[in-house]
């Protein structure tokens, strides 16, 4: 009889410690859902996050200081607006995506191409920027004496780089078929464009693809390599919302008026495309 109390002193014990346990697991691992907000939503709280890219059309750190396009760009829409903005910083554009799909931000504040394919999913602002890729090669007097590459079928059995999940992947996809023949593309999961262009002025590699604003910003460190050769056609760019944040989208547009009329959009592009052709 004393057994078999003891037993039951004992399973009530165990009972006890596994529910212990699991309200533990389970008050760790459990997040709360992050609700879909539209500007109601963030005008209370009065925060805006945006997520951009760590490069010099992004937001970067020189010296003391953070710059950026898309940064200055943001602090513009801060004092516009009145609300306080948080930046994220992600590499690649399909992460960034989906920390927008989470949530996690109300705004990606990056050059995104405008497509039928990407207007399906998501809201983008009025352009932002009109753009175009180009290719990164080195020039002659970098490369032996050896010319630039100006003809697209020139690149026919070329290998080309661009970073992985490239909006330029597409692109050169097309590129394939225009010119019937074969490009070697390689998806680089390491590096962004700024390595990319790097590694082409070090002779590393010898071409790889990226948007003019950024060949741009990268050509005034690298004066060894070419911008000159197009790949695409001007496209339209601009900052994407959810399709549930209508009101913010509106509210971007407006903001972004707001401050081109002024003028502070000019000088802020200015200051990083100034020289760009």
């Amino acid at each position: 009889m004393k057994s078999r109390k003891l037993l039951t002193v004992y399973l009530f014990l165990l009972f006890l410690a596994v529910a212990t346990m699991f309200v533990i697991w389970f008050g760790k691992n459990y997040r709360k859902p992050i609700l879909p907000r539209d500007y109601a939503e963030i005008e209370e709280e009065g925060i805006l996050r945006i997520i951009t890219e760590y490069s010099p059309s992004g937001y970067y750190i020189s010296g003391d200081t953070i710059e950026g396009f898309q940064y200055e760009l943001s602090q513009a829409i801060a004092r516009v607006s009145g609300l306080e903005v948080q930046t994220l910083l992600e590499t690649g554009l399909p992460k960034s995506f989906e920390a927008l799909n989470k949530n996690t931000c109300d705004i990606i504040a990056r050059n995104i191409p405008v497509t039928s394919e990407t207007k399906e999913n998501y809201l983008f602002t009025e352009p932002i920027v009109m753009n175009r890729q180009v290719l990164l090669q080195r020039t002659a007097e970098a490369n032996n004496g050896i010319a630039p590459i100006r003809s697209q079928l020139d690149l026919a059995n070329k290998e080309i780089y661009v970073p992985q999940n490239s909006p330029a992947l597409l692109r050169l996809q097309h590129l394939e078929h225009e010119i019937g023949d074969s490009l070697y593309i390689v998806e680089d999961p390491a590096y962004s464009s700024e390595q990319l262009a790097m590694m082409v002025a070090k002779g590393d590699i010898d071409y790889a693809v990226c948007d003019l604003q950024d060949a741009t910003i990268f050509q005034r460190e690298l004066p060894e390599i070419d911008i000159q050769t197009d790949i695409s056609f001007t496209q339209l760019q601009a900052w994407a919302v959810r399709k549930n944040s209508p009101v913010l989208a509106d509210s971007l547009n407006s903001w972004l008026r707001k401050i081109k009329e002024e003028g502070s959009f000019d000088k802020i592009y200015k200051r990083y495309y100034s020289s760009q052709r």
